[in-house]
């Protein structure tokens, strides 16, 4: 089968959409199809390339003004058309409702080609980093939601990542059906390892050998909520314990602003950007995984922490609690609640004897999640789409 994927955001990002895109494409690929992704170029030059078996429509863009890690494509049209014609797409995969995204339905929808739109937006993902009032309106809450609807309701079906998530979209009066498919994790690669020398591990990110871990990967924005977690480890009152917080995003320099403040810089440590061939080893040397974050539809990170064998304490906000057994793999807190948090911290902690078994059970359940598991059920949707057309 020849399946087009479009989106905003594809490698080397280790956002969540890039994330969950790449793993289809490539999987899909591995498993016989023809696979092209559309998305925008890292400079204002179209080109086309092979990589790892996907063909990949790079589409000239150029960068936000004020957030330039994010790539604006003025003029997709003429690209858009000159890939489609040559792809010849028996199913399109939309990953986002942005300008790129918007031209490849246009020509699909002329082409009469069948459409699936995945959803990973929130408006809140944007919001909490808007200024001022506009962080909190509710008028702009719903005319970002608008703006997201306007383009999801042309296709034959939707999916997103949890129960939850497909909820959410309900709830917006969204017109074609909605069904939860996991995003996934790689299982294999993400796995307890006893062989690797924790120890060095932290070393190599200025972390401690011996105490108590705390780990935060992903990126590093306002609405992932993280100065919760700064506050809980002030109110811990610990010295055995220690919060590392890794990736790259806008919220550091307020972050670290905060750490000082509080004067944790001994107990609260920035590792930057930790390269994906390092995750593996990175996530299996903290004891505790934390996603405080209040704006999740799945939690790739998390589910990758899982994987490994880590205990996770967790935000009781939308989609994450889908991955907790509470006192099983770990527990969840009061979104934007540093007391509660601190509790559960402490808890934890006194748990340490427990560790073991609750990280068992965390990759018990990240095993219901498995990548293969996610290839199959879109090969399932994907032939139905393409019989029903």
């Amino acid at each position: 089968m020849r399946v087009l994927t479009v989106g905003q955001t594809y490698y080397p990002e280790r956002n969540g959409q890039a994330v969950f895109t790449v793993h289809l494409a490539e999987g899909l690929a591995s498993r016989g199809h023809d696979v092209m992704v559309i998305i925008p170029a890292h400079s204002h030059h179209s080109s086309l390339e092979t990589l790892n078996a996907v063909l990949i429509g790079w589409v000239a863009s150029v960068p936000l003004p004020f957030y330039s890690e994010v790539r604006w494509t003025p003029y997709p049209g003429p690209t858009v058309r000159a890939l489609m014609a040559y792809f010849q797409p028996e199913v399109i995969h939309v990953q986002d409702h942005y300008p790129l995204a918007r031209a490849v339905v246009g020509m699909a929808q002329k082409m009469g080609i069948p459409l699936l739109g995945t959803n990973h937006f929130l408006p809140e993902n944007l919001m909490r980093n808007f200024p001022g009032p506009f962080r909190y309106s509710r008028w702009v809450e719903r005319l970002l939601w608008a703006t997201m609807l306007d383009l999801y309701n042309r296709f034959d079906l939707i999916t997103t990542p949890t129960e939850t998530a497909a909820a959410i979209l309900c709830q917006q009066n969204v017109r074609p059906p909605v069904r939860a498919v996991s995003c996934g994790v790689n299982i294999h690669r993400f796995r307890s390892d006893p062989t690797i020398d924790r120890a060095a591990v932290r070393r190599r990110y200025g972390l401690s050998p011996e105490k108590a871990l705390f780990l935060y990967v992903g990126r590093v924005d306002r609405e992932k909520r993280l100065d919760v977690i700064i506050q809980a480890t002030a109110l811990l009152g610990r010295e055995d314990a220690e919060v590392g917080i890794g990736g790259k995003g806008l919220h550091i320099k307020e972050l670290r602003n905060l750490v000082k403040q509080l004067g944790l810089e001994e107990r609260v440590k920035f590792l930057g950007y930790v390269p994906g061939e390092d995750l593996p080893a990175v996530l299996n040397s903290a004891d505790i995984f934390v996603m405080p974050s209040e704006a999740e539809l799945q939690s790739i990170a998390t589910l990758e922490a899982m994987a490994t064998g880590r205990p996770v304490l967790l935000a009781n906000a939308r989609a994450l609690p889908e991955l907790v057994e509470v006192g099983v793999n770990g527990y969840l807190f009061r979104p934007g609640d540093p007391e509660d948090a601190a509790r559960y911290m402490r808890r934890l902690l006194d748990e340490r004897d427990r560790w073991p078994e609750m990280g068992a059970a965390s990759r018990r359940i990240a095993e219901g999640h498995s990548l293969e598991r996610m290839w199959e059920t879109y090969e399932g949707i994907y032939a139905e789409l393409v019989g029903a057309s």
